[in-house]
């Protein structure tokens, strides 16, 4: 039988061993787990941010055709939208008064003629004087200038197509009395391509240059890209709207394109080659004062907080003037729950994130 002292050490023994491998699995359970994050690279891009605006798809040239002559238009050949091609006829204006005033300038050319050669005779035999037969020459001359005015306002009492192109407007219809000189038709150009026009503010056009990169896109046309160059730059403001315009010349194109489309038109202005800035996600961005902003970087296992500085924001990134270097890795996904130095695990990237609203934490 065991002496009570015994019992009593060893009640004392059982003890202490309970109390400590109590204290251990405390340990273990309070130990922190590293928390979940995902990152991205830090990467260069363009000195300048981009210029993003609207604008309108246009010919390049659009010529406003209209009748030397005025009077009743008998006959449009042609409808809006439709392709021609040059000599092609497009429209006529009535000929009765037209050829009404040919005839009689030529009636009064053979009688101009028939003055001065009898004038001629009669000058011979001393009948007239050199002044009269002089006069008699001139009257004749001046017919003959008539009857080629005449002739030539008759070749222009239709319209013919200049170049090929399409018909953009039709601003007036047949049976229509119309002025010399007033616009019928509008033909754009096809030889000279399209042009997509805007206007910028006064920030944004003293950033481009004639000769910069552009890219448009338009929703008509879903998926496709066209790119073009900056062709005109305006020195002088609208002075309706207060803004700039330019004038970018589209690359040559199979597409279909139509004058009136609007064009998404993205600017890449010669600044932005002149040297490089690096860009973070604009969710690695946790908070920012001004031009000053935080965010973590990726250090091996551990999450650190750095300050930077913005230069400006380009779409969904943010382009850093000084703090971050190209390649590091900069924690989006999980940043704003991090303290400095705390320990991080990187998660497996989403599947695809395009459908996803979610935007915050992890999943």
């Amino acid at each position: 039988m065991r002496s009570p002292k015994f019992l009593a050490h060893l009640s004392i023994i059982v003890a202490l061993a309970v109390l400590v491998a109590g204290c251990n699995s405390k340990a273990t359970v309070e130990k922190p787990a590293a928390t979940p994050v995902r990152v991205a690279t830090a990467t260069s891009g363009p000195a300048a941010p981009t210029i993003r605006t609207n604008g309108l798809l246009a010919n390049k040239d659009e010529i406003r055709l209209a009748f030397k002559v005025g009077g009743v238009i008998r006959k449009l050949a042609v409808s809006e939208g439709e392709r021609v091609h040059k000599g092609q006829r497009l429209a006529e204006i009535e000929q009765t008064e037209v050829n009404s005033q040919v005839e009689q300038a030529h009636q009064a050319q053979e009688k101009a003629r028939r003055d001065a050669a009898r004038g001629e005779r009669l000058y011979e035999d001393k009948v007239i004087s050199l002044e009269q037969l002089q006069d008699l020459r001139t009257q004749a001359a001046m017919a003959e200038e008539t009857v080629n005015s005449a002739e030539f306002n008759r070749n222009y009492a239709a319209i013919v197509a200049p170049r090929d192109g399409t018909v953009l407007r039709r601003l007036a219809e047949e049976r229509e009395l119309v002025a010399a000189g007033a616009p019928v038709l509008v033909l754009g150009a096809q030889d000279k391509g399209f042009v997509v026009r805007t206007g910028l503010a006064d920030r944004e056009i003293m950033q481009v240059r004639l000769g910069d990169i552009a890219q448009m896109h338009f929703d008509a046309l879903p998926g496709e890209t066209l790119s073009g160059k900056v062709t005109e730059v305006a020195s002088a403001a609208d002075a309706a709207s207060g803004m700039f315009r330019i004038e970018v010349t589209i690359d040559p194109t199979e597409l279909p394109l139509k004058s009136g489309l609007v064009a998404k038109l993205t600017v890449v202005p010669a600044s932005a080659s002149a040297g490089s800035r690096v860009y973070v996600p604009i969710g690695a961005i946790v908070e920012g004062d001004g031009r000053t902003a935080r965010l973590f970087v990726l250090d091996k296992d551990r999450a650190r907080r750095r300050d930077v500085e913005v230069a400006f924001i380009e779409g969904e990134s943010v382009a850093i003037a000084s703090g971050v270097e190209a390649g590091e890795q900069v924690i989006t996904d999980g940043a704003q729950y991090l303290e400095d130095g705390e320990q991080v695990a990187i998660a497996e990237p989403l599947a695809d994130v395009r459908g996803s609203s979610h935007r915050g934490g992890l999943q």
